[in-house]
């Protein structure tokens, strides 16, 4: 089973890189881009065919080390 796992700072959390993008974008002359949020992307091969048993890891993982819960935001997306 592979899982794929979004991390997003939360609404309200200052990103600077996001703004750099959108600054960027903006310079290169594509002015309709508004606000610009970053955030990574980690995809995982999972040993589990369970799907509320691979759910719940990924999300113990994400909770450990995955994200950093105070600030970011996460979304899991299990595939088969």
């Amino acid at each position: 089973m592979k899982a794929r796992v979004f991390v997003t700072l939360k609404n309200g959390v200052l990103d600077p890189q996001g703004k750099a993008i959108g600054h960027a974008l903006n310079g290169l002359g594509f002015g309709a881009v508004g606000d610009v949020r970053a955030g990574k992307v980690i995809d995982l091969e999972l040993h589990e065919s369970n799907a509320e048993k691979a759910r719940a890891s990924v999300k113990e993982m994400c909770e450990k080390l995955l994200a950093n819960t105070v600030i970011e935001k996460y979304e899991i997306e299990l595939k088969a």
